[in-house]
């Protein structure tokens, strides 16, 4: 590849990372994720790293950057449907409404029951907020933090 780029996972609507990835606008991390899929960055040789740079300030945080991974994943198996002869074809053809189908099908296509079977496959929790929340983690946490000090930067 060569070539050095990056670009924030997040929202920034409000400021600073306070959105979860693809929760304002779906179609810009699908199409996001299409030019990840096509220019080779999921090969596991191609050195890219994805990271979710977020600091919830609505949401729960962890529950937020679940859903987070969650909607990357959907984006990403979207754009992995992407018919990418089919689009060449139309793209080469001026055909914008045909490149357009094209993304369409792919971006309408319900993937949510195929990342439930994978993460079955794998051994996961087909619903991993669900999991989180039956998990109880975030009542022990709080639970260890009465009476502690809240942390800070010395202020």
């Amino acid at each position: 590849m060569d070539k050095l780029g990056g670009f924030d996972f997040n929202s920034r609507f409000y400021a600073d990372d306070d959105l979860m990835v693809g929760s304002a606008d779906p179609f810009q991390l699908f199409r996001i994720m299409h030019e990840c899929v096509k220019g080779g960055a999921l090969d596991t040789s191609s050195g890219v790293a994805f990271m979710l740079d977020q600091c919830h300030n609505i949401e729960p945080r962890i529950p937020g950057q679940i859903r987070s991974v969650m909607n990357v994943q959907e984006a990403t198996a979207k754009a992995l449907l992407v018919d990418q002869a089919a689009l060449a074809g139309a793209q080469a053809a001026g055909d914008v409404l045909g490149a357009n189908a094209v993304l369409m099908d792919a971006y309408n296509t319900d993937v949510r029951p195929l990342l439930a079977d994978l993460r079955r496959d794998m051994d996961l929790d087909e619903d991993p907020i669900a999991a989180y929340a039956r998990s109880g983690y975030f009542e022990r946490i709080a639970a260890d933090r009465v009476g502690g000090a809240q942390a800070g930067w010395g202020a």
